[in-house]
């Protein structure tokens, strides 16, 4: 049963990124719609079976049928009637730099015998291949035949994920800072009811998060200013007594 599994949305709903509190609301519908509201606004709808792998496959691929053996999927290939230039292989990767001169203090009996550093080979083009052309027999890639899938069955109580009743809520996440609280949730089968109680739980103590949050950025930037500021002044005193030294 798909309902008893954790079911991850095919693409994911965005959520908010600041730091106050957001409302999100979640609504199934018995034709088997969703929408997703945040602060009361509507943010996200599909179906159920879209968005989420409630159903097997309607379509699957044909057990009973493969790829020809003879099937050509190759692009290019490899030009029959080029061939290896003459002395191609004879070409060294290096070569002595014709530019470079004995150095005046060098000394055979000492030194050794003089040699130029080696330098890339302009005329080397690496290890030969010949040139690709069209595949003449290329059919292109081969798609398997698809039939109905026998275990498809549309589940017209795909919505009912509760069928006897929620009893619990939990939250799967994951994420790299700690501090989110989850506070004021509700089960309900009427969306009205729900709006209620964010009005009186989430809206009601908006406002004021926002002024305190307000508040304590602006104490925030404040402390960050005046901090900013020692240092400038500790910074020009260092300067002074540096230029009472000299």
């Amino acid at each position: 049963d798909k309902k008893e599994d954790n079911l991850l949305v095919k693409k994911d709903v965005g959520c908010e990124t600041d730091q106050l509190s957001h409302l999100y609301t979640l609504v199934l519908r018995p034709d088997n719609t969703f929408e997703v509201f945040v602060d009361n606004k509507s943010v996200r709808s599909g179906k159920l079976d879209e968005e989420f792998d409630f159903l097997p496959a309607k379509e699957i691929k044909d057990p009973d049928q493969s790829k020809p053996e003879d099937w050509v999927d190759v692009r290019e290939i490899p030009d029959p009637e080029d061939v290896k230039p003459e002395g191609y292989d004879d070409i060294p990767e290096e070569i002595p730099d014709p530019d470079a001169t004995k150095p005046d203090d060098w000394d055979d009996e000492d030194d050794g015998e003089w040699e130029a550093p080696m330098m890339d080979n302009p005329e080397f083009q690496g290890p030969w291949s010949p040139k690709m052309i069209p595949n003449p027999a290329y059919k292109g890639p081969w798609e398997h035949p698809m039939i109905a899938n026998p275990e498809y069955s549309y589940d017209d109580n795909m919505y009912a994920v509760c069928k006897d009743g929620c009893t619990h809520v939990g939250f799967e996440l994951w994420q790299v800072k700690s501090g989110t609280i989850f506070d004021d949730i509700i089960i309900t089968d009427s969306l009205e009811e729900a709006q209620k109680f964010a009005e009186e739980t989430f809206f009601k103590k908006k406002e004021g998060e926002k002024a305190m949050f307000d508040e304590a950025e602006k104490k925030r930037r404040e402390e960050e200013e005046a901090a900013m500021a020692d240092e400038d002044d500790f910074d020009m005193d260092d300067m002074d007594m540096m230029g009472d030294e000299f």
